[in-house]
């Protein structure tokens, strides 16, 4: 057994092997929460949350942090717009995405760190840089020397002669056009705290080198995000944190983007679709496939189309997983171990693709067993789904899903008691030979997104793709 991943400093899949044995350390950029989420935020929250399944699945003991990131030039650029304080505007958001994670099946994180409860081991980690020559103070800020540390821009493989760092507004005193502020000098109006260079806010790379150090030491397995971090966010942060010491990750894993028109989704350009609004329309299980079952370095494009033939892919599955709870007369538990095929597109790059594909082969395999009215071997393929479905967060029988059945009881009801009505009418065609009735009834019901089954028990009606 060993997992591979694509690690983008090596610009190829490596074997994992963790630093400790049975353990794996993850860091994962998080929410700059400036405004609320739209799905492509919340994608990488869950590309993340099926690779922390997937090692605690392999007998892995997980430590999973997620940071917050809580001030930066954003929320401030908010506050003044909205006229509301930063620090509002960034809890009301963080509340929004973890109520957007929790939607979608995420686990929750094993700590998530705010940047603004870490101004101490930035101050310490600027101190230990300038005192080994990699950092600077010019007016009240503190800059990178990043010709000072000669593995700059390895992991975006870019020359440094021809870079630009992207533009940072009010920035005055560097010795070189390429450095990047590690703390920024206090403007009026602006939040600020004192360090030994003055009063300013810390630098968004900063943040994110200081807590992992605090949270996973010099030296852990796996750092991830999504590709736009690459540079400069994650650039920046390797250079700061091995420039001080630290060995910092191991294995850099990026996720694509969700796309709209071939753009990626973003609050800028006008076209994301937040997650607060998606869960109205769709629920939120489908939303979670429709996220989660595209291979992590695939783009998705948003669609209409997409989320719909997502929906009627997993209706497929929770139909077959009904049905056999139904047949069992009962609860049917999760295998102990999923199927070595599943089990070996998981560990090559975590291949959900590959892995979904087995599901539903093993869907359709139930459901001849279910038509032979063998129940012992539909039981068996059910347990087996269930534990394929419960590493990818899909489970329909899993407790976290059951609030959305619940939700819906009250409206099932009623409209399978309607439904029932026009069965029995259809039911009634059939008995006196009324064929074209009969087929028509059913016609009828199938424009409305029903399907109809005709099964040993009687004609039984599930929701059907929109």
């Amino acid at each position: 057994m060993t997992i591979r991943l694509y690690d983008t400093s090596a610009r190829q899949v490596r074997d994992f092997i963790p630093l400790t044995p049975g353990c794996v350390s993850i860091y994962l950029c998080g929410a700059t929460v400036q405004a609320a989420p739209h799905i492509g935020h919340i994608r990488s929250g869950l590309n993340f949350d099926i690779m922390r399944r997937w090692f605690a699945h392999r007998g892995y003991d997980v430590t999973f942090i997620r940071n917050v990131t809580d001030i930066d030039d954003k929320i401030i650029a908010k506050s003044a717009e909205q006229g509301r304080p930063w620090w509002a505007i960034g809890y009301a958001n963080e509340r929004a995405f973890t109520s957007g994670y929790e939607a979608l099946g995420c686990l929750p994180p094993t700590y998530e760190p705010r940047a603004t409860g870490h101004i101490t081991e930035m101050v310490e980690m600027m101190r230990g840089l300038i005192e080994r020559g990699h950092a600077y103070e010019a007016d009240g800020s503190v800059y990178f020397d990043v010709r000072s540390f000669p593995g700059y821009l390895a992991l975006s493989n870019q020359d440094i002669d021809e870079l630009r760092q992207p533009a940072e507004e009010g920035i005055t005193g560097k010795r070189d056009p390429r450095d990047f502020a590690m703390w920024k000098a206090t403007k009026p109006g602006e939040p600020d705290w004192e360090t030994p260079w003055g009063r300013g806010r810390p630098g968004w790379h900063l943040e994110c080198s200081a807590m992992a150090h605090k949270y996973l030491g010099s030296a852990f397995d796996i750092h991830g995000g999504g590709l736009d971090l690459v540079f400069p966010h994650h650039e920046n942060e390797i250079a700061q944190a091995k420039a001080y010491g630290d060995d910092f990750a191991r294995y850099w894993v990026h996720n694509a983007w969700v796309t709209m028109s071939g753009e990626k989704m973003s609050k800028s350009l006008g076209n994301s679709v937040l997650v607060s609004e998606m869960v109205k329309q769709w629920r939120p299980i489908v939303l979670r496939y429709y996220l989660g079952t595209p291979h992590y370095r695939s783009t998705i494009e948003y669609s209409e189309e997409a989320l719909r033939e997502a929906e009627s892919a997993f209706a497929r599955i929770e139909g077959f997983v009904q049905r056999v709870v139904e047949k069992a007369g009962g609860a049917v538990e999760p295998a102990p171990e999923v199927p070595l095929a599943f089990a070996e597109a998981m560990d090559d790059d975590l291949g959900v693709p590959q892995a979904l594909a087995i599901i539903h082969t093993t869907v359709r395999q139930g459901n001849s067993a279910l038509a032979a009215d063998d129940k012992e071997a539909a039981v068996a393929r059910l347990a087996e789904v269930r534990a394929m479905l419960g590493v990818l967060g899909l489970d329909p029988l899993d407790p976290h899903w059951a609030g959305e059945a619940d939700r819906g009881e009250d409206l099932h009801g009623v409209v399978d008691s309607l439904v029932r009505m026009v069965l029995d009418q259809r039911e009634a065609a059939r008995a006196r030979k009324d064929w074209a009735t009969a087929d028509a009834i059913r016609d009828q019901l199938s424009q409305s997104g029903l399907v109809i089954e005709d099964s040993p028990e009687g004609p039984r009606w599930t929701l059907g793709a929109r």
